[in-house]
């Protein structure tokens, strides 16, 4: 069989920056297919996705992908490292896959991979490191950092690899290789231009952040010249009919309401809240009525926005700390959103080369057929995000969508 990329993606939505990774990775790896890992109507730094997880498989089915599978809620809202790993976890069970490729603002595998080392063996003088850092009320991320420079005693290296979003991703891509002991290859693409979260855009590129922010105030002229064709006309006909959720906020009454009826022990068991935070929470939530009055509140060193805004999305969506623990004890279910000729043909290759994975097409048949019951659970979130999902949409906010929209095709 021909090469097949796999590639793990938000797109958020798919952008001219995406076209060109996905098309300098297949010609670089010599891959004559490609499948998409994608996040659902949820994301991973805590917010919305711009446009549901159909119409997200429609735009990457016309831009070149050949098959998308749709990442777990419980993954696609996790931090990076389960993020990542339930991702790795898919792509592997395929069995077919032979690169993963992703951006990176190094773009040197070398160094993602001395760093992914490090963390995947954790070795004792790092852990100190670590330890001493966070008792210095640093948050996770950036006690990790500075613990990881001073472990492999060489700034001038990697300096700055730590503090870059998609670095950090891309790290735990290859960690999680590791430790699913994959054949799959690693490859990254180096980012150019607009970084992840800059608000501004260059020429024809633009980061997912900053096309947010122009669909936000309809800056349809700017917008023609950041995403290709497909994307444009698809995300003009979702803003035509009221189908766009543009960030956190549209949800913030429902997210302060359940804040406020919550006690603070039931804080306490969301995902991400530990060391008292939920007693700050609590107090913030009965304070302020919105997303950003609430993040200005609670802020501090120790956590960084994007954690705290997963912590809202958490309470949102009823997701527990036994829910994350959960899914990092299983490999996920391949749920299908969508396909082209091509893609068909991987789905056969797929069920041929891993004859007892589970392959969703159909919602209703697996919840009615299916005996595994931890993977039904984790299905119901699916199901339960999407209907909370339509809440935010301008018309038509009908339910169970999960149900009653077919593959894309």
């Amino acid at each position: 069989m021909s090469k097949v990329l796999g590639i793990i993606a938000e797109y958020n939505p798919f952008h001219n920056g995406h076209l060109y990774h996905l098309q300098k990775s297949l010609q670089d790896t010599g891959s004559s297919y490609s499948i998409a890992i994608i996040s659902g109507n949820f994301t991973q730094r805590g917010s919305t996705s711009l446009v549901n997880k159909w119409t997200k498989a429609e735009i990457a089915l016309k831009n070149g992908i050949d098959l998308v599978i749709e990442l777990p809620l419980l993954y696609s809202i996790s931090s990076a490292e389960n993020f990542a790993e339930g991702a790795i976890k898919i792509l592997n069970s395929l069995k077919i896959v032979d690169y993963i490729s992703f951006g990176s603002e190094s773009g040197d595998i070398s160094i993602l991979t001395s760093i992914a080392d490090v963390l995947y063996k954790e070795p004792k003088a790092y852990k100190n490191i670590l330890s001493h850092e966070l008792h210095k009320g640093l948050s996770f991320p950036k006690a990790r950092e500075n613990a990881l420079l001073m472990y492999l005693n060489d700034i001038r290296k990697f300096s700055n690899v730590l503090s870059s979003p998609n670095n950090i991703l891309g790290i735990e891509y290859l960690k999680a290789l590791k430790k699913c002991k994959s054949n799959i290859i690693p490859f990254t693409i180096e980012r150019f231009d607009a970084g992840y979260n800059d608000t501004t855009y260059t020429g024809n590129i633009a980061s997912a952040t900053a096309i947010r922010n122009i669909v936000k105030n309809n800056g349809w002229d700017i917008l023609r010249k950041v995403v290709p064709e497909n994307t444009f006309s698809l995300l003009l006909e979702n803003v035509k009919v009221g189908h766009v959720v543009p960030d956190l906020s549209v949800f913030e009454k429902q997210i302060i309401y359940n804040l406020r009826k919550m006690s603070t022990s039931q804080i306490a068991e969301l995902p991400d809240v530990n060391e008292g935070l939920e007693n700050a929470i609590k107090n913030a939530a009965n304070s302020c009525n919105s997303v950003v009055e609430f993040l200005n509140i609670i802020k501090s060193k120790r956590y960084t926005n994007t954690r705290l805004q997963r912590i809202l999305l958490y309470s949102l969506l009823g997701i527990t700390k036994k829910d994350m623990e959960l899914s990092k004890k299983v490999i996920p279910y391949v749920r299908i959103l969508g396909f082209n000729n091509k893609g068909k043909y991987l789905i056969s290759e797929i069920a041929r080369a891993n004859p007892k994975l589970e392959i969703i097409t159909s919602v209703k048949k697996y919840m009615d057929t299916s005996n595994n019951k931890t993977s039904k659970y984790i299905l119901e979130k699916d199901i339960w995000a999407t209907n909370v999902y339509t809440i935010g949409y301008e018309y038509d906010s009908w339910t169970n969508l999960d149900y009653t929209h077919k593959l894309v095709q």
